[in-house]
C-alpha cells in the first residue's frame, strides 16, 4: 500500500476542487482560497470557468483540459506539477470526474506520485437524492445512459434487477426517450422523482410514477438539466443469466455485439463492461490492442 498524505508539507499538487453547479453561494471558502492560491487551474471550459473567477476576483491563470485533449492537456498538467507548481483541476459545475472529463489524469497524477487532494462541494446528484423522498441508502450512480436505444435497454435489463436507488443524469433533449426506455424495461409503477435544474432559480422536483413521468414529457417543453432518481427493485427476480460470451475473450465479445446488434465500438465495449462486470478501460485496452 502507498500511502498519500495530504497535508505533509510543500509540495506540488493535483486539487480537485468542486464548484457550484448554478448557485454561485454554494462555492466554499476553502475552494476560493485554493483556486487563488494555485499555480494553475486546469478547467473544462475557459470561458465558464473565466466567469467563476472574475466573480470572485480570482486571478490565476487558466489553461484547457477537456474530454477531446486528455492526452495533450494531461501531460500539460503534469508538467506544471514536475515544475514544482500545484494545479486546480475544476468541471464547469461539480465535482471533477463525476460525468466530466478528469479520470485520466488523477491515474496519471497518482501514477507519477503526486497528491491528489480532493476539494468537496455541491453535486447535483446527491443533491437530489436526499430532497427526493425517495430511500436514499443503498443508492447506485449510474451517470448518463447510452444514447443508443438498443445499449440503453442493455443497460437498463441489468439495471432493473438492482435494488438500489438507481441516479442518471440526463439532458432535456433526451430525457424523453430515457424514461420511456426506463417504463419499458422497469413498468411504468416504478416511482421516480425528476430533479431539475437543482440550486437553480428554476429548481423543480417532479414526483411519482415512471408512467405519470413519461406523460408529462409528452406534454411540456422540457427544459434544463436533470437528474432522475429511481427507486430501486423492491422483489428482484431470480434469472438464470444466460453467460454465451463467458468462453469469448473482451475483443470476441466486443466484435460479436457490433456484429449482431449493430453497435458502434464505443456502445459496445459499454455493454461488454456492464454484463462482464468490469471497468470499460479494461475493454477498452483489450479492444484496441496493437
Amino acid at each position: 500500500m502507498k500511502s498519500q498524505k495530504s497535508f505533509s508539507g510543500e509540495q506540488p499538487t493535483l486539487y480537485l476542487v468542486a464548484t457550484p453547479i448554478g448557485n454561485l453561494e454554494d462555492i466554499t471558502v476553502r475552494a476560493l482560497r485554493l483556486l487563488k492560491e494555485v499555480d494553475v487551474i486546469a478547467a473544462e471550459d475557459t470561458r465558464n470557468t473565466r466567469k467563476l473567477c472574475n466573480y470572485f476576483s480570482i486571478e490565476t491563470r487558466l489553461v484547457s483540459y477537456h474530454e477531446h485533449n486528455q492526452e495533450s492537456g494531461g501531460e500539460k498538467i503534469l508538467g506544471y506539477l514536475a515544475e514544482g507548481k500545484s494545479v486546480a483541476l475544476v468541471s464547469d459545475a461539480g465535482m471533477p470526474c463525476i460525468s466530466d472529463p478528469g479520470e485520466d489524469i488523477v491515474k496519471k497524477a497518482v501514477g507519477a506520485g503526486y497528491p491528489v487532494v480532493p476539494i468537496p462541494g455541491a453535486n447535483a446528484a446527491l443533491s437530489a437524492l436526499i430532497a427526493s423522498g425517495i430511500t436514499p441508502q443503498p443508492f447506485l450512480f449510474y451517470g448518463f445512459l447510452s444514447r443508443n436505444k438498443k445499449a440503453r435497454l442493455t443497460e437498463l435489463v441489468t439495471l432493473s434487477q438492482k435494488q438500489e436507488t438507481l441516479l442518471f443524469y440526463e439532458a432535456p433533449h433526451r430525457l424523453k426517450d430515457s424514461l420511456k426506455s426506463l417504463m419499458s424495461v422497469f413498468g411504468g409503477a416504478r416511482r421516480v422523482v425528476l430533479a431539475r435544474e437543482i440550486t437553480k432559480k428554476f429548481e423543480e422536483f417532479l414526483r411519482g410514477t415512471l408512467e405519470e413521468a413519461v406523460a408529462w414529457a409528452e406534454s411540456n417543453d422540457i427544459r434544463g438539466e436533470f437528474c432522475l432518481v429511481v427507486e430501486g427493485n423492491l422483489e428482484p427476480d431470480e434469472l438464470e443469466v444466460d453467460e454465451w460470451w463467458k468462453e469469448l475473450t473482451y475483443e470476441e465479445h466486443v466484435n460479436r455485439l457490433m456484429s449482431e446488434k449493430k453497435l458502434s465500438s464505443k456502445e459496445a465495449i459499454k455493454e461488454v463492461s456492464i454484463v462482464r462486470g468490469i471497468p470499460k478501460r479494461e475493454v477498452y485496452q483489450a479492444f484496441h490492442q496493437e
